[in-house]
């Protein structure tokens, strides 16, 4: 083994400063002393478990063997060293923060370090583990950048050539279970339809760009806005991609060391159809219950004969007389069986509590489930057209045929499709006033109401 004697700390130190502060385009790789008459004396994964949930200072004289899977070659990572404890399935990972640019030719891709970790900090960030020096923000210790002078004390280069990492074969349903901070690879991957001749990143602007698999389903790729390649253009095709896993606040994100790591030359994924519109999906009934405001709720219910997904259906609510919506619920994580009733709760809490069963969704306060009885309702399909509609848009409900205060306004039983007019006929409507042909009933929950029903 060809290696160097370990010189003076004082002579690491100097040549650490003077390789940092140089710039990129100068620097060739360093001949970086090593060290092998060190073990490690403790596991990364046995650390990390140590964690109390309060970012403390490592007393322990503990050295820790870990693998270099970051770069900062191409300015995508900035004065972090990212780590994992294997070259391969590995357990777990760890953000070093280091006050040392260019690090990628002090500790390459491969590289085995050894973290020397007492008097280092340990704490967690946003879900993410990290090890460094320590700062005070608004009275919290926060775990910060080790000082190019102290980096030497801390992370050790073992002798011998870098490491042949293997990454971690995923799909993206199966990145939740993986632990952060570790080197993984997706297979048949590609960047949204709608990212065509887009970057990767805004300048200046941490930007995180959407990738799917040929399910559809979506991983976000965070790209620095300082990186050599942030204004280069994504590529369009599907592929491979090698990335660090960083959930990040527990949103799943992938970071790469350079566009290198990213294979999209082959043919994009088939179109994979999820959305579907149907007519017999329709508004049956709305309840305002004068005795209980926080039993308010919108029921629909869908008489098709096929499963109806409803990604992409949202359901709008129209304030008063207002032409601009005020609220909507997203309703695409649901799917309707033929026959099917959706309930959507103001409050699920008291719906559960009034009605004797939980809802299907809480709406909240102000949603369209939350109507006190003169806005007007509209039920969208993916594609943006009117479905079904309850009240006239642009007009307040007040006095109309579709006013429902205090009272409930439910579809008459003959009606199975939606209509995007509305249509008094097609309704019995409740209220304190008897205006326009309704009815001057207030309605008591839970008696005078039917979640569940079209009786």
């Amino acid at each position: 083994m060809n290696t160097k004697k370990v010189p003076s700390r004082e002579f690491i130190v100097f040549f650490l400063f003077l390789m940092g502060c140089l710039r990129q385009d100068d620097l060739s790789a360093p001949e970086m002393y090593c060290v092998d008459e060190l073990s490690p004396n403790i596991s990364l994964m046995e650390v990390l478990d140590s964690f109390d949930g309060s970012t403390r200072e490592i007393r322990n004289d503990w050295v820790v063997e870990a693998y270099v899977i970051s770069s900062d070659k191409s300015g995508n990572f900035y004065n972090t060293l990212h780590l994992q404890d294997r070259p391969a399935a590995p357990q777990v990972g760890v953000q070093v923060e280091l006050e040392l640019r260019n690090s990628h030719l002090f500790y390459p891709v491969g590289q085995k370090v050894l973290l020397k970790l007492k008097g280092l900090f340990i704490g967690r960030s946003k879900g993410i583990f990290k090890l460094g020096n320590a700062y005070t923000s608004f009275g919290n210790v926060q775990v910060g950048r080790i000082p190019k002078h102290a980096i030497v004390d801390h992370v050790l280069k073992m002798c011998g050539p870098p490491h042949a990492l293997i990454p971690t074969r995923l799909f993206v349903q199966d990145l939740i279970a993986q632990p952060s901070n570790t080197l993984v690879e997706l297979k048949e991957m590609e960047f949204m339809l709608e990212l065509k001749d887009s970057t990767y990143a805004q300048i200046e602007v941490e930007t995180v760009r959407t990738m799917q698999d040929c399910d559809d389903r979506e991983i976000g790729l965070l790209n620095s806005g300082y990186s050599d390649f942030q204004k280069e253009t994504l590529p369009t095709g599907k592929g491979s991609i090698t990335a660090i896993y960083y959930p990040e606040g527990g949103k799943p994100q992938l970071m790469i060391r350079s566009p290198e790591d990213l294979d999209l030359r082959g043919e994009r994924c088939e179109d994979l159809i999820t959305e579907f519109t149907s007519e017999s999906l329709i508004i049956s009934e709305l309840a305002d219950p004068d005795n209980n405001t926080a039993a308010r709720y919108v029921e629909l219910h869908y008489s098709g004969s096929e499963t109806l997904s409803l990604n992409r259906w949202r359901l709008d609510r129209y304030t008063n007389d207002n032409t601009e919506r005020g609220s909507t619920i997203d309703l695409s994580a649901l799917t309707l069986f033929p026959g099917q009733f959706l309930l959507i709760a103001s409050d699920a809490a008291v719906f559960e509590q009034t009605y004797g069963f939980a809802p299907d969704l809480q709406g909240g306060t102000n949603s369209p489930a939350d109507s006190n009885g003169d806005d007007n309702l509209v039920l969208i399909d993916p594609f943006g057209s009117v479905i079904d509609i309850f009240g006239v848009v642009g007009e307040d409900g007040s006095g109309t045929s579709h006013e429902f205060e205090d009272g409930r306004a439910y579809r008459k039983e003959g009606i199975q499709l939606g209509n995007p007019v509305f249509d008094p006929s097609e309704w019995e409507v409740f209220n304190d006033t008897g205006g326009s042909g309704t009815t001057n009933q207030p309605q008591q929950a839970p008696g005078d109401f039917t979640p569940g029903s079209r009786d």
